[in-house]
């Protein structure tokens, strides 16, 4: 299995302003917690989108995403915005991609594991990002060169990934077993879990920050959507960590997505998931 590695940061524009994108990032999550924490654990209105099945969506959802729109047309206007609650809008090389409340069911639920997703990606390839989870004051950010965790707006400390590279000893996240019951994706988590020391479940987003910091090994998740994945890739790439879809491809686009600590422990796990 060949994993396809993301463009070099050599070959961004000169004129693209890391720093602002960084500033930007950080405003925007500013800006997202002020309409999600009032909300959180207060009951609030939850409707469905979906006609079969549950995909819930609140005011502190649109909220957010709206606050976060603004934002970034303030710094960047010229940018294109992918965003989970109000869709796609411009057309440029440059994309942010956004899930304003990734982990709604957690959110209603009253349980801090979701977390305010901001992705930046330049020709398709996801470079920059950030996942703030601010009930308990914890921001994960990443941008070409270094991925930092700050915690209640504290001094920026380097990410770091586990480093292991034996799967038998590696602790595995993914949201829910119940993302593998169709019977083509069975067999992939049986042997996933199988073949590993330990797996937990329900962490959304907070699984892939808690990959980045080093306090697990392997995430594993089926059918992702862009502005599931786009934000955490750099956070968990340029913390020495390795991301792709199960057929080696870069994932910021979405679909069936393993984060490793190690581009040798990514590479078992997709040959072990191919196999099955």
């Amino acid at each position: 299995m060949t994993v396809q590695f993301p463009i070099e940061t050599a070959a961004l524009p000169a004129s693209l302003d890391l720093a602002r994108v960084e500033a930007t990032l950080l405003q925007a999550a500013a800006a997202a917690a002020a309409m999600t924490l009032p909300l959180f654990r207060t009951t609030l209105a939850v409707d469905n989108k979906y006609t079969i099945g549950f995909d819930p969506v609140t005011e502190a959802d649109r909220g957010a995403e709206t606050a976060i729109r603004a934002v970034i047309a303030e710094h960047f206007p010229d940018h294109a915005i992918i965003g989970e609650e109000w869709g796609s809008s411009g057309d440029s090389p440059f994309t942010w991609i956004i899930d304003p409340v990734d982990g709604t069911r957690a959110f209603i639920s009253g349980a801090p594991v979701w977390g305010t997703l901001i992705g930046f990606a330049y020709e398709g390839v996801a470079i920059a990002g950030l996942m703030s989870q601010p009930f308990i004051g914890e921001t994960f950010l990443a941008v070409p060169g270094r991925s930092t965790y700050r915690r209640d707006g504290g001094a920026a400390q380097a990410n770091c990934t586990s480093g292991l590279v034996d799967l038998a000893a590696a602790r595995v996240f993914t949201t829910t077993p119940a993302l593998f019951r169709a019977p083509e994706l069975a067999p992939k988590w049986q042997a996933i879990e199988a073949a590993t020391r330990l797996q937990r479940f329900g962490m959304d987003c907070y699984g892939y920050a808690l990959l980045a910091a080093g306090h697990a090994d392997l995430v594993i998740e089926p059918a992702l959507n862009t502005y599931d994945i786009a934000a955490l890739v750099p956070i968990i790439r340029e913390a020495g960590g390795a991301i792709a879809c199960w057929d080696g491809t870069d994932p910021t686009p979405g679909g069936n997505v393993i984060a490793a600590a190690t581009p040798a422990l990514l590479e078992k796990a997709l040959i072990l998931v191919n196999a099955s």
